[in-house]
């Protein structure tokens, strides 16, 4: 009983929120539309569906979908059954999603309607998988055989279901991309999570009358747990859509008189460039949140006289700090504009050199966290969890400056991550499967960058002695074992790869070297 008394999870912020607000809009999606009475009532609905289906505490439920109200009510549903989360990258194919299901060892996949052919071909391979739940957006949808339509998983039980479980427990495991060539999952608990809440809602100024627009991908923890749950934790209401696109955004803010927005430069950009932003009365849009890569200065400039009413926050972190770590706050935008600021108010961070110790302003070293924000390990990888936190600190793997004031500029990535629109593309991954052309001698692939995508994926290619290659060769392969961002979107061909005398290839001189090279591109 004790535990009770204490306990703090997902599922009990969402519970006290609908004590609290009861006839509060929750959620809007579509033609759907939730106050919190009703998001909690269907989200115990849900958890007792999964519990009858045989998913038991500590059980991973995989959701391999877009945004929509059904993906919001499971987050919490999941969490109200003691089960574990592992959201899916939509844009994998089924080979990728296949490995993360076997991984994850994940007992029920619930898949959008769009995305049934991708987890009939995923779980062909994947035996621990015994349920099949199809997230339909029509009524007229038929599930394929042995699968289960979401509306039959709700339950008739509007009571929250009884389940051991504590602030401790395993709350969601989370895909990266990391640098190698497998995700690794990042085990996240309950209490880790809301810690992050925290964080989030007193530096990025949250309030519960907010009204908060989730157009990013919700299988990407910035969107999950950045906006979605402090919304919840909160109380304010949400408008839940698809993507992200210009037509639908600018209506949407104008319709629901959109307060907060959260996306990547690329979309922002994007908004700029549309014809519909000077169509739309969107003067509601007083926060502005952006991550995943740097603002140009001149997009800020144009974004300050555009949306002149609306105060702007660069939020950096990572997967396994759930994800915040660091904010760059709206007085400090053109200021200190490229940083990314200084630590949130629940995590404790350095940048070090290769000894563990501070490096001085203006030097160069890694990004090293404290947090209770931080992942419990990696899943079923204890030997990369031991790497991660050598020296009694989370290794970022990011390289950084900071300044006299202790603000944070990332200059590089200590492993050659690549963030191309927001998306974390491992280099090591795409440089494999080019390394499977039985012409290829050589490759090595890097970000540079893009008018558009902020980095752009590149492969430099060396063919072997006597073979000829086309650009196309190596693109149609990468499309055929690859998600489509990422793809390389220029190939080049050389002669040879910088290496330094150890025979490391110098991944910063061919990045130097081909700094301009998509400077053009639309």
């Amino acid at each position: 009983m004790d535990g009770v008394i204490h306990r703090q999870t997902l599922g009990d912020l969402l519970r006290r929120t609908a004590a609290r607000l009861p006839d509060k809009p929750a959620i809007a999606s579509g033609d759907v539309a939730w106050t919190y009475r009703e998001l909690d009532t269907i989200c115990n609905r849900l958890a007792h569906g999964l519990a009858a289906r045989g998913v038991e505490a500590g059980d991973r439920v995989a959701i391999l979908s877009r945004n929509s109200h059904a993906f919001a009510a499971l987050r919490f549903a999941v969490a109200r059954a003691g089960a574990v989360l592992v959201p899916i990258n939509f844009m994998l194919n089924a080979e990728e999603v296949a490995y993360i299901l076997n991984h994850s060892g994940a007992r029920l996949l619930c898949a959008a309607t769009e995305f049934v052919p991708t987890a009939v071909k995923a779980t062909a391979t994947v035996a621990t998988v015994e349920r099949l739940v199809q997230l339909s957006g029509d009524a007229t949808d038929t599930p394929p055989p042995g699968w289960i339509a979401y509306d039959d998983l709700i339950a008739d039980q509007v009571t929250e279901p009884t389940v051991d479980l504590n602030g401790g427990s395993v709350a969601q495991i989370i895909y990266t991309s990391g640098t190698e060539s497998r995700p690794k999952g990042a085990v996240l608990t309950h209490d880790a999570i809301i810690w992050q809440y925290v964080s989030c809602i007193i530096d990025g100024e949250m309030r519960v009358d907010d009204i908060v627009l989730h157009a990013l991908p919700l299988y990407h923890c910035a969107q999950l747990d950045v906006f979605l749950g402090p919304s919840v934790y909160l109380g304010s209401s949400g408008v839940i859509v698809a993507q992200p696109l210009p037509d639908v955004v600018l209506p949407l803010i104008e319709r629901h008189r959109v307060t907060s927005f959260f996306a990547p430069p690329t979309v922002w950009i994007g908004l700029l460039r549309s014809p519909l932003f000077d169509r739309h009365d969107i003067s509601s849009l007083g926060k502005g949140y952006y991550g995943a890569a740097i603002m140009p200065v001149e997009v800020l400039h144009e974004l300050g006289q555009r949306l002149p009413q609306t105060r702007f926050w660069n939020l950096y972190g990572q997967t396994e700090i759930a994800p915040l770590a660091t904010v760059l706050g709206p007085e400090d935008q053109v200021r200190k504009a490229g940083s990314a600021g200084r630590a949130t108010l629940n995590v404790e961070t350095r940048v070090v050199d290769d000894t563990g110790h501070p490096i001085a302003p203006g030097e160069t070293g890694e990004i090293v966290h404290r947090s209770p924000q931080l992942l419990r390990g990696y899943y079923h990888d204890d030997e990369r969890t031991r790497e991660a936190f050598e020296g009694g600190w989370f290794h970022s793997g990011d390289l950084a400056t900071v300044d006299d004031h202790g603000y944070i500029t990332v200059v590089d990535r200590k492993k050659d991550m690549i963030k191309s629109g927001g998306e974390n593309v491992a280099s090591r991954e795409v440089e494999e499967t080019i390394y499977s052309v039985s012409a290829v001698s050589e490759v090595a692939v890097i970000g540079l960058p893009h008018p558009y995508w902020i980095e752009a994926v590149v492969a430099v290619v060396v063919p072997r002695a006597g073979e000829t290659m086309a650009e196309e060769d190596v693109l149609s392969h990468c499309r055929a074992h690859l998600a489509g961002f990422k793809v390389p979107k220029r190939v080049v061909f050389a002669d040879a790869l910088p290496k330094n005398p150890s025979g490391k290839v110098l991944k910063r001189d061919l990045r130097q070297r081909y700094s301009d090279l998509l400077r053009n591109d639309a």
